[in-house]
């Protein structure tokens, strides 16, 4: 029989053995590689409440871009479609932020708008993170449920009484205020958190296989971005 010279691994295996030593599971000899976080482009229709919400999760990974003034959730897409051809974001996983905004003189435009604008940002690869009628609707959840349609303006009266505000667009929209969001609301896997994950879902599965987003309301799908930042927190 011809003999087989024992390879390196064999050897040390061997020498363990002799010394009364356990063999480890794991190759020594093998590289230790690092997890790589999943790289995100979150692009915001709003100025302060969304980004500054979104730039506070512990994500070392994430870019938080605000592109106001596009006027329709459309062009926000079309918008997002032009990063998304850059070599600079080809590994990041995009998603448009925007909510429906109920507009009474857009009422014959609005809907198809942004029923597209969702279709067309996922068929490209892209993920939406949006909200009938307000993305406040996101924050109101952390504190209740509930199933009926709301504007915005009704939204902004239930949080200025949790969060104690004088006037919300005067106290509310601020930088600074905004800032505070994420902590205000618990921040990671706090009870609040859970709570209007759970919430956001119950409301979401009710439309479950509509496309008539604009009928959605309330409904947000803040909730899907929230779980995919916290996987990939800085820990």
């Amino acid at each position: 029989m011809a003999y087989s010279k024992p390879n390196k691994q064999q050897r040390n295996e061997d020498y363990l053995k002799q010394n009364g030593n356990s063999i480890p599971n794991k190759n020594p000899y093998s590289e230790e590689v690092e997890e790589i976080k999943k790289l995100f482009l979150i692009i915001c229709e709003g100025d302060n409440t969304e980004p500054k919400y979104f730039e506070a999760f512990p994500v070392p990974s994430s870019t938080v871009e605000i592109k106001g003034g596009c006027n329709t959730k459309t062009k926000l897409v079309d918008y997002a479609l032009t990063k998304k051809k850059l070599d600079k974001y080809k590994d990041h996983e995009i998603w448009c932020v925007f909510d429906f905004d109920r507009k009474p003189d857009e009422a014959a435009t609005q809907p198809r708008d942004f029923n597209s604008a969702i279709k067309k940002a996922e068929k490209n690869g892209m993920k939406v993170a949006w909200s009938n009628d307000a993305f406040e609707l996101w924050f109101v959840l952390h504190y209740q449920y509930l199933d009926t349609a709301i504007t915005r303006e009704e939204l902004y009266e239930i949080l200025k009484g949790h969060w104690k505000l004088g006037s919300f667009h005067n106290d509310a929209k601020t930088i600074k205020f905004c800032e505070g969001h994420y902590d205000r609301h618990g921040g990671f896997n706090s009870d609040k958190q859970k709570a209007a994950i759970k919430h956001a879902e119950a409301l979401h599965k009710k439309y479950k296989g509509r496309q008539d987003y604009a009928k959605h309301c309330p409904c947000t799908t803040v909730h899907l971005l929230v779980k995919e930042l916290n996987k990939n927190l800085k820990m």
